[in-house]
């Protein structure tokens, strides 16, 4: 099983295939299996681990980074709770959607990364580990997704979905997007109240890429406006609709 999960990763990789791969340390080994990730090929385990400033210890090596994988986990988390959602109740479309959105988000992932003890498994550069990478919600949240997309690879979906039940049991069991997002709040008590629409304006960016802080500012005319910051555009407005309902609505 393990000759053919390599003879297809090797595909795969294309022409990089013939690149020299480490191996996981025997410490990240057991951390992944300790965690439901079972390890066959340490290939695209040790490519979902590593970050794009990582080059192996040596300037003429540079590693696959974990975004293909990303792309890939993204895919079959989301397919895996739009599963459990739809089979779990009968709530309509847009209800669906609003949990499907509140469990796969940047946030939830790195949520549960950090509650399994990711941050000191990932591979980064240095000058990426001292800017505080290895606790950036943009990144965790983006490894996490890779390990998803490294367990479809070696395992296909039926146990990947199992190990995804069992790492999220705890967001599908609480009360992750029931309620109504903060933006979508503010845009129906705008309406609600004959006010103009809300308009959000980035005011500031700030940090290295992994390691990025938006502040939004969410304004209504005649009302007021409020700020908000967090590590992506779309968090930093949901915190700014968030303060608005709490100082004017």
């Amino acid at each position: 099983m393990a000759e053919a999960v390599d003879l297809v990763y090797s595909r795969a990789l294309g022409p990089d295939r013939n690149r020299a791969v480490t191996a996981l340390t025997p410490e990240t080994r057991l951390w992944l299996e300790e965690h439901g990730f079972s390890v066959s090929s340490e290939a695209p385990w040790l490519e979902a681990l590593t970050h794009g400033s990582f080059n192996g210890g040596a300037s003429d090596i540079s590693e696959r980074d974990y975004q293909r994988l990303e792309f890939l986990g993204d895919r079959v988390l989301g397919l895996a709770v739009a599963s459990w959602l739809y089979s779990a109740g009968d709530a309509p479309e847009g209800k669906l959607s609003q949990r499907l959105n509140a469990l796969v988000s940047g946030a939830t992932c790195a949520r549960i990364a950090r509650n399994i003890g990711l941050p000191d498994h990932i591979r980064l550069g240095k000058q990426a580990r001292e800017d505080g990478g290895a606790d950036s919600n943009n990144i965790l949240g983006d490894v996490m997704e890779a390990l998803i997309g490294a367990s479809f690879v070696e395992h296909g979906f039926d146990t990947t979905r199992a190990l995804i039940y069992r790492l999220w049991q705890g967001e599908l069991d609480g009360d992750a997007g029931k309620a109504k997002h903060p933006k979508s709040a503010l845009q129906e008590w705008a309406a609600g109240n004959r006010r103009a629409m809300p308009k959000y304006e980035v005011t500031d960016r700030s940090g290295p890429d992994h390691a990025a802080s938006f502040t939004v500012k969410v304004s209504i005319h005649g009302v007021g406006e409020a700020e908000g910051v967090a590590t992506s555009k779309g968090e930093a407005e949901k915190h700014a609709a968030k303060v608005f309902l709490e100082k004017f609505g």
